[in-house]
């Protein structure tokens, strides 16, 4: 006799009543606790490609006087693609992961030489760009083009994860993809820059790593997590 073996279904998605009370909480929460960062000033390409480039692995505090020094030296991409290299790598010290002055000098001279210097707006073009994942190639649709575009960093998944799942490994690649479906299915219609802002701001200083501020949390009576530690308590 044998046995069929089935594959676990995958996780459901948020319902439409949970999906609107979590952007209710965290727009409104957002409104009243952002932080006044130069990158969400500007609408401009560039300058959103190079705060994205820069926040890779690096904090806020560190990035924000860089980014203000760089766009001074280099303010469009033709300018920094007219300078040698070098003066991009030296230009980056001291924020290390020394490879992404190189690949943002790169794409300024691939936006230069075959794009007049304006950075393409579709997905698979921006794709197609060395050293755009996922992650940044939606930042750049959303909060420099306006479109409807999910993104998931770490700060993003580890709020998508405590409030909706709370339970697996958030590194396996299936709860990964899983998570990339919450956060399509949870953008809405309108105010899409200030609900993926709102997102990262959260994952960024509350919904923490280590030591999440719970008790100042606004999805804390919707979180998963939470409720799931309340109940063992």
């Amino acid at each position: 006799m044998t046995t069929r073996s089935t594959a676990a279904a995958p996780p459901a998605l948020p319902d439409a009543a949970w999906r609107r009370r979590f952007r209710r909480r965290i727009l409104g929460w957002y409104a009243r606790n952002k932080r006044d960062l130069p990158w969400r000033n500007t609408r401009d390409p560039y300058r959103i490609l190079v705060s994205e480039v820069m926040l890779q692995q690096t904090q806020v505090d560190r990035v924000a006087p860089k980014y203000l020094e760089w766009l001074e030296r280099f303010p469009t991409f033709r300018a920094l693609a007219d300078a040698p290299v070098r003066d991009a790598a030296r230009a980056w010290r001291p924020l290390g992961y020394n490879a992404r002055p190189l690949r943002l000098h790169a794409i300024a001279r691939e936006v230069s030489r075959d794009y007049g210097g304006q950075l393409p707006s579709d997905e698979s073009t921006l794709r197609r760009f060395r050293g755009l994942g996922p992650y940044t190639v939606g930042a750049i649709r959303s909060f420099a083009f306006g479109q409807r575009a999910s993104l998931v960093d770490t700060n993003v998944a580890r709020v998508l994860f405590r409030v909706f799942v709370a339970r697996g490994d958030p590194k396996s690649h299936a709860l990964q993809r899983h998570l990339w479906r919450i956060a399509d299915a949870m953008l809405p219609r309108r105010k899409v820059w200030d609900y993926n802002q709102a997102l990262m701001e959260l994952g960024a200083v509350v919904c923490v790593a280590r030591r999440p501020k719970c008790e100042s949390c606004p999805m804390r009576p919707i979180c998963r997590t939470y409720q799931g530690a309340t109940d063992r308590s």
